[in-house]
């Protein structure tokens, strides 16, 4: 009697241990953050451990690719006909939401509508062609599982007008696709130097002057100047404003004799070279062919630009010159 009330002791103490060593099961615990694919939120989406409800619908999510909150009392409200029992909310006061996306970048849209342009209406290469929607484009955010890219299902163009109307097809789930109807204007362009301000007939263009834009290329001719530095150390030839598109016509080289300045005339012939002092009666660069009024006989003579306060007039010598001062 007595080893019989032993042994079953000693199975008490057994199967007690035993129980000990079995780890007790967690307990239900609200989540701070939680991001959910689809467009439902479940209890397992929000309580961690919570068993056979995990997969109950409570709430519907947020739209794709957005973030909301959920109050920790609305989610002990929505489990309680549940019986979720002992959840614990610790101190979190609220859940933040994110529903997962992938994102259409505006840019890929962008350049599917320009790569179709390019194709279907030889506007050039793409990189050339400049599109503005009629209304701001943003990402457009679809389902993780959506595969593949944008296509352009429709597309329409006026080229005088340069307006479009384009149907974009989109991969918006896994299996699923959509379509988006977009217009706007388009343009090929071409890169031309502008000026950053208005400048002055003579003076010397500068780096801090000149600026690279895109410009639509039924707006600019043949002659545009389209590298800084064709233009850099020029001079301009007229007038120019702020924002115009450089043309080769506009430039010159700076002038080195401006109109009224003394300049030394020199008159060259085969073996005989002189110079006698003159005024410019007009502005010239190195090379250009300007008036210079000879100080001494008071005629005016055409005459090259050779360099700063330099005229040279290559004629015979007139009878005026006999007695001019031969330069060495």
């Amino acid at each position: 009697m007595m080893r019989h009330l032993f042994l079953t002791a000693a199975a008490l103490v057994a199967f007690g241990a035993a129980a000990l060593a079995e780890p007790a099961p967690d307990h239900p615990r609200l989540k701070a953050q939680a991001t959910v694919t689809g467009g439902i939120v479940r209890i397992g989406d929000l309580v961690e451990n919570a068993g056979i409800i995990a997969k109950v619908p409570i709430f519907r999510a947020p739209d794709l690719g957005a973030t909301g909150t959920v109050p920790a009392e609305a989610v002990v409200e929505a489990v309680r006909q549940y019986q979720l029992i002992g959840l614990d909310t610790g101190d979190v006061s609220e859940v933040v939401v994110t529903r997962a996306s992938r994102t259409i970048p505006a840019k890929d849209i962008e350049e599917r509508v320009a790569q179709a342009l390019a194709a279907q209406y030889a506007l050039g290469p793409v990189k050339d062609i400049v599109v503005h929607f009629d209304r701001e484009l943003r990402a457009i955010q679809v389902e993780p599982s959506a595969d593949g890219d944008p296509r352009v299902a429709y597309l329409n163009f006026d080229a005088r007008s340069g307006r479009f109307d384009v149907t974009l097809d989109l991969p918006t789930g896994a299996t699923a696709r959509g379509l988006l109807h977009l217009s706007g204007q388009a343009a090929a362009t071409a890169e031309v130097v502008t000026l950053v301000r208005p400048l002055d007939r003579g003076e010397v263009l500068k780096n801090a002057d000149l600026v690279v834009e895109r410009r639509p290329r039924a707006e600019i001719g043949r002659d545009v100047v389209t590298n800084i530095e064709l233009a850099l150390g020029q001079a301009a030839r007229v007038q120019l404003r702020a924002g115009q598109p450089l043309r080769s016509t506009d430039l010159m080289k700076p002038e080195v004799v401006q109109h009224n300045d003394a300049v030394t005339l020199i008159y060259q012939m085969p073996g005989i070279r002189l110079t006698v002092r003159g005024k410019a009666t007009e502005g010239g660069a190195e090379g250009d062919m300007i008036g210079v009024l000879n100080e001494q006989s008071k005629r005016t003579v055409q005459g090259v630009v050779v360099g700063p306060g330099r005229v040279l007039v290559s004629t015979a010598v007139p009878q005026l010159a006999a007695n001019l001062p031969l330069s060495p």
